[in-house]
């Protein structure tokens, strides 16, 4: 599921976690039905698409330690020198 903003991944991630949802990595989680959801910002493709694979390269690396993806993290990474 693509998100535009934090405060929708954030919803998405919360509503589909409840009630005995689980979480996994890299904004993978599991809802209560079963069915894995990948929650996805689309400032992740955005960062990951740089040409400078310096920069995109600390994005995947910084992606690949979360569960919940978060953009300001992901911001951070990019704009490390």
């Amino acid at each position: 599921m693509h998100c535009k903003t934090q405060e929708e991944v954030n919803h998405y991630w919360e509503t589909l976690c409840a009630n005995g949802g689980q979480e996994s990595r890299c904004g993978w989680l599991v809802d209560k039905f079963g069915l894995s959801w990948q929650i996805i910002p689309d400032a992740l493709g955005e960062l990951m698409g740089d040409p400078d694979p310096e920069k995109a390269g600390r994005v995947m690396q910084a992606m690949l330690q979360m569960n919940k993806i978060e953009i300001k993290a992901l911001q951070q990474a990019y704009a490390q020198s």
